[in-house]
């Protein structure tokens, strides 16, 4: 079960993520797009590629960066709903990538950082 706290962090990380995303000539599609396969926190476009956007966002280091927990697990879920979302639009002749934002919140800032092509879409995902 998730946290109050941490719903909270995945909320106000999600709304940085979209200004930062904005601010970088993404147009936002989508949030929190979800499937039995697997779920996608942004679905955007930039400079006609789709871009599939994990969200990770933390208070401290202590654990690691933010980015670091987008591990092989998470990865295969999004690619899995990537897939979906690209075959339901009928969207398979558009370029699409994978990207990270990267948020660490202290009380007085946040510190953003922009990943794109954060992963591949690996055919070992889908099995």
């Amino acid at each position: 079960m998730v946290s109050r706290g941490n719903l909270e962090l995945g909320v106000r990380g999600e709304e940085i993520a979209v200004d930062l995303l904005k601010k970088n000539g993404y147009r936002i599609i989508a949030r929190n797009y979800r499937t039995k396969l697997g779920e996608i926190d942004i679905i955007a476009t930039q400079a006609g590629t789709i871009c599939f956007v994990e969200v990770k966002a933390r208070k401290s280091i202590k654990f690691g960066l933010p980015e670091e927990s987008v591990a092989t697990t998470k990865q295969k879920h999004a690619a899995r709903a990537a897939l979906f979302y690209l075959k339901q639009n009928k969207l398979f002749d558009k370029k699409a990538r994978f990207d990270v934002v990267s948020i660490l919140l202290s009380p007085e800032k946040a510190e953003t950082k922009l990943i794109k092509n954060a992963f591949d879409l690996n055919t070992q995902f889908l099995y």
